[in-house]
């Protein structure tokens, strides 16, 4: 591969060109259609083909499932930032969730499971979901109390599931359940289809992400085959947390492509708005905010890019991770609440970027591990 001249060491000739075609992608099938798909709440299931036909709903899976294999993690990177350009943090989890779903059936299933679960999902054909999450606690997985009881060829599972995001239009779901004692030691992981009898589910209305749906789901002694059961009984907890792990850099990428639109949105508007007879590019407190966007832009990318390194390379930097994520979502936080103010009452108005990043913003500090458990987390890990 060739290394790209002048730019990060970490990007060749081959990223920048994939980096042109997720643009090309982004700017004419999302960019045209994300406020129509906001307003309706929820994206047309056809664009899930669209997005599969470009290569970029199994960017990073097998290419035997029908994926698109990649050398190395800067291609979703890359990927999440020029996805960030449409100004959504809501089409991730609208079209891409099972980027979270299917990780532990391609790392712990059978053959079998693969074919049957993540190869119609990579076409487009059918759509996953992850349910973890309960109505009793979110970020203590070992303590989860939805129950599945092992019953001849089945297992018998009730208990429901909270805040699961694409829960309404999800095919199928990657669910954590206990099969045994309390604890870490008695997790398992289910595939628990929505067409299995005693399912149920109820949609959420939430502050952002309107694009893309979210859930309360329902399981009444609903009866699901011993084969859907994913690795070995009572040892899902590590295939969970492994899961947490790429799900929070992933965050901590979408975050950063966010902080980036924000500032290039940011950018743009001062630099055409003229107040008083001048850009207001010009107005020295502007030209402040816009340095300390980048400043806290830049810090990140290449702290993201770091990690991103030591990853491909094997290593499990968990508290690094951690604090990752948490500098990421902080990052946005601050750009949005720039950003918008820097537009003025324009800012305010729904059909703007930097309103839509602003209100979706607080979800991307609670999902994947909140702010407060991702610092705890990273202080076990440093031994403190």
């Amino acid at each position: 591969m060739t290394r790209k001249r002048d730019a990060s060491p970490y990007y060749t000739d081959e990223h920048e060109a994939f980096r042109e075609q997720v643009r090309r992608f982004v700017e004419k099938e999302i960019e045209p259609h994300i406020d129509a798909w906001d307003e309706a709440g929820r994206v047309p299931r056809e664009f899930f083909h669209t997005a599969a036909e470009a290569g970029l709903l199994g960017l990073g899976y097998p290419e035997e499932l029908g994926g698109v294999p990649v050398p190395d993690y800067f291609y979703h990177l890359i990927f999440q930032e020029e996805l960030a350009r449409a100004g959504s943090g809501g089409i991730v989890p609208a079209v891409w969730i099972h980027g979270i779903a299917l990780p532990p059936i391609v790392a712990f299933g059978t053959p079998a499971q693969k074919e049957r679960f993540v190869s119609p999902v990579l076409s487009g054909d059918k759509m996953a979901a992850l349910a973890v999450t309960e109505p009793t606690g979110g970020s203590d997985v070992a303590n989860l109390r939805t129950v599945a009881r092992r019953e001849g060829d089945h297992y018998v599972v009730n208990g429901s599931k909270t805040f699961i995001s694409g829960g309404m239009r999800a095919d199928h779901f990657t669910v954590a359940v206990r099969t045994g004692e309390p604890g870490l030691g008695g997790i398992s992981i289910l595939v628990i289809e929505a067409d299995t009898p005693g399912f149920d589910r109820t949609e959420l209305k939430k502050m952002g992400w309107w694009c893309s749906d979210t859930a309360t789901l329902y399981f009444d002694d609903c009866r699901v085959p011993a084969e859907n059961l994913i690795g070995v009984e009572n040892a899902g907890f590590a295939g969970i947390m492994q899961n947490f792990n790429s799900e929070r850099l992933g965050l901590a990428s979408q975050a950063y492509g966010l902080a980036r639109c924000c500032l290039d949105e940011a950018t743009a508007y001062a630099r055409e708005r003229e107040t008083f007879g001048r850009p207001l590019s010009q107005r020295q407190v502007i030209r402040h905010k816009l340095v300390d966007m980048a400043m806290r832009v830049e810090s990140l990318k290449a702290y993201l890019e770091q990690l991103a390194w030591r990853v491909d390379r094997g290593e499990t930097p968990i508290s690094e991770i951690c604090m990752l994520k948490n500098l990421a979502t902080q990052t946005l936080e601050y750009c949005a609440n720039e950003a918008v103010q820097i537009f003025g009452g324009a800012g305010y108005m729904r059909g703007a970027k930097v309103e839509r990043i602003y209100r979706e913003t607080k979800v991307m500090t609670i999902g994947g591990g909140a702010t407060e458990i991702m610092k705890d987390l990273a202080a076990r890990q440093m031994g403190l």
